[in-house]
């Protein structure tokens, strides 16, 4: 036979139970504080203290602005090469200037997030899908008409290239602008590299080359082409721009507004011409070195 519980001993197993299930919930209060405050101090933390060095790429087919570097082919050199080291020495944060590949694969990987930076870039409204621009923009650059010496073709306004054949590289942009007209009026093939564009001109599988004039100037240099003449007036003028990942993981308030602070600072748009002509030097040694 069981014995009936007695109303104060059925109150005291009750308090007994009451008591249990406050010092549960005070464990269960103090852990998710105690959790929650963790993540609020790693998230506040330093941006360095989580990134402490940036990978950066771009067009690996762009001197004097970059190319890769003959002496370790990993690595990408030129003046927006020399002005991510002296953003590097504003910020305290090492940033490598690394060749992943051609243009439109260094895009890929900025949309991956498996590189931080695209030192150097035109904005796109596809583009800020994936990736932050940094203002103000480190140069201004000029995207011009490229035809054979011999070429009858007349240029002044887009219009003219109607019904005539272009080339350019995969993945390049000559601003929101002329993109939008070139895909709904012009006829521009896309390949993988701008010496291949330069033989198609030559062979005249192309009437035209859309390219931008300094790295023009410089291949046709490289490659000793005379009868390759510039057209004006420029198609684009375009903002280059620095540019941060939406995945990258050093991708924070704090340190968007660090680089934007340094970018100021260093005052790109008036540096970079200056880091232009040394490197237009060292692009034409390193050439005439290597015939």
């Amino acid at each position: 036979m069981h014995a009936l519980a007695t109303p104060s001993s059925s109150l005291s197993q009750s308090g007994t139970r009451r008591r249990l299930m406050g010092r549960l919930w005070l464990s269960v209060g103090l852990w998710a504080g105690l959790s929650l405050l963790s993540s609020s101090e790693a998230f506040a933390a330093p941006a360095e203290a989580r990134c402490s060095a940036l990978v950066a790429s771009g067009n690996p087919q762009y001197p004097p602005y970059l190319w890769r570097d003959p002496a370790d082919e990993n690595r990408l050199i030129g003046a927006n090469a020399d002005l991510m080291q002296l953003l590097a020495q504003e910020l305290g944060i090492a940033i490598e200037l690394r060749y992943v590949g051609p243009w439109g694969r260094v895009q890929e990987e900025a949309k991956a997030g498996r590189i931080d930076l695209i030192a150097g870039a035109f904005w796109t409204q596809a583009r800020t899908e994936y990736m932050d621009y940094f203002i103000p923009a480190f140069h201004q650059t000029r995207s011009v008409i490229w035809v054979d010496a011999k070429s009858q073709l007349s240029y002044s306004r887009w219009s003219d290239l109607v019904g005539q054949q272009g080339v350019t590289v995969i993945n390049n942009s000559f601003g929101e602008a002329f993109d939008r007209y070139a895909k709904q009026s012009l006829k521009i093939s896309r390949v993988a590299s701008l010496e291949q564009a330069i033989q198609m001109l030559q062979r005249g599988r192309a009437d035209y080359l859309i390219y931008e004039d300094s790295p023009g100037q410089a291949f046709l240099a490289k490659l000793d082409i005379s009868n390759v003449k510039m057209l004006a007036p420029a198609v684009a003028n375009e903002a280059l721009h620095l540019t941060l990942s939406h995945k990258s993981p050093c991708n924070t308030g704090d340190l968007r507004g660090r680089i934007a602070r340094a970018l100021h600072k260093l005052g790109g748009a008036s540096l970079l011409p200056e880091l232009l002509e040394k490197n237009i030097q060292r692009w034409r040694q390193q050439n005439q070195a290597a015939k």
